[in-house]
């Protein structure tokens, strides 16, 4: 797979996904009320084929779908990432049984996922989790706790459960359940967030689970969460790149129309080095996210360092994009229904989720010193 260009075929398909993204999604993204679940929109991925693209095939893929939909329609850009998020550990580690139990409806657009791993007080420390599964005895927990932040939450159809079955064990005393909306004593409620997607706390007040339920292996939850994390950092990075681009593309149109000091913006050097400085910057992410993404589809050793990476620049790069585009617009640009408007709040949120910024530059600081290490002395 080419890593510096895209292949003819992959062009077109990420231009046919823009179309059906302003022609088909849109429409029900704008009818939908802001931080609910919006189902139509849902079922309308599934109908597309879109949501079960995103199993079968790489994270370069699903890369390109993210772009692609994030530069038209955020909210489908998010709806399939979260369908994907939450469902992914079922896919990968999920047991026949269970993976019927879920994937034909979540392909399809019925069921919606979830995934759910933050907690009040463990964000970004994955390992640092208290929701406790207490044994119950027969192969069977009743868990008992909070978690918070929780995108499609409360309203999704089932959630990945990540809940501590070891005490003292960090990292390795995690177990991942697959655990149904409907269960006795799970609860939940909105949040209203600065980011227009849904997302809720849940209440764990005993809820059973068993075996059936567990994902991968007992106090292998962990794992299910990196693998699952590392697929989809660098698709974040991805859903950041395509808001980028949007922010660029229609800070080109404003600065070669807008009228100013005789001529129009783009005659101005400091608004047209500005702008060379964003679309630079664009491209760098992109490059870097598409670099994570081949080196996870061809199982590469360094894809955690790589996907860290991809998510770090990309993240940071869009903060800046936008809110350069949102400077270069001035205030037409905060008025509600602008798209720069929309998307200055949908940008800051991916900095924070999947591992903030900071916590991807202890990832990498980390794997390099690592790999120093290794290397055998001159």
């Amino acid at each position: 797979m080419p890593v510096f260009s895209l292949e003819p075929s992959q062009t077109a398909w990420c231009a046919e996904l823009r179309e059906l993204a302003a022609e088909r999604l849109r429409p029900l993204a704008e009818k939908a009320e802001p931080g609910r679940v919006n189902r139509p929109l849902v079922a309308a991925l599934g109908e597309l084929g879109l949501t079960a693209r995103m199993f079968d095939s790489g994270a370069l893929d699903l890369c390109l779908m993210r772009e692609s939909l994030a530069h038209t329609c955020t909210e489908a850009e998010t709806a399939l990432a979260l369908q994907g998020l939450g469902a992914h550990p079922a896919a990968a580690f999920g047991t026949p049984d269970q993976r019927a139990r879920v994937l034909p409806g979540v392909t399809a657009g019925r069921t919606v996922a979830a995934f759910a791993l933050s907690e009040p007080d463990a964000g970004s420390d994955a390992a640092a989790l208290s929701l406790t599964a207490a044994p119950g005895g027969d192969g069977t927990w009743h868990l008992t706790g909070e978690k918070r932040w929780i995108s499609n939450a409360p309203e999704a159809d089932f959630y990945t459960v990540f809940a501590r079955t070891k005490e003292g064990a960090g990292a390795r005393g995690v177990t991942a359940f697959l655990v149904p909306a409907d269960r006795p004593g799970l609860t939940g409620e909105a949040l209203e967030m600065l980011s227009p997607h849904p997302i809720g706390a849940l209440t764990f007040d005993g809820v059973p689970v068993t075996r059936d339920d567990v994902l991968g292996e007992v106090h292998g939850g962990f794992r299910v969460a990196m693998h699952t994390l590392n697929l989809f950092r660098p698709s974040v990075g991805a859903f950041a790149v395509g808001m980028a681009q949007a922010a660029l593309d229609a800070t080109l149109a404003h600065t070669a129309a807008r009228a100013a000091f005789g001529g129009v913006l783009k005659d101005l050097q400091t608004v047209s080095h500005q702008v060379a400085e964003m679309a630079t910057r664009t491209e760098a992410a992109r490059l870097l996210v598409y670099a994570a993404a081949a080196a996870h589809d061809a199982g590469a050793p360094d894809v955690r360092t790589r996907a860290a990476m991809a998510k770090l620049l990309a993240t940071e790069t869009a903060q800046y994009v936008v809110d350069a585009a949102v400077q270069l617009h001035g205030a037409r640009a905060l008025h509600r229904g602008h798209l720069l408007e929309h998307l200055y709040r949908e940008v800051r949120a991916p900095r924070l989720y999947e591992g903030a910024t900071e916590v991807q530059r202890a990832i990498i600081a980390k794997e390099l010193y690592a790999t120093r290490q290794e290397e055998p002395t001159p």
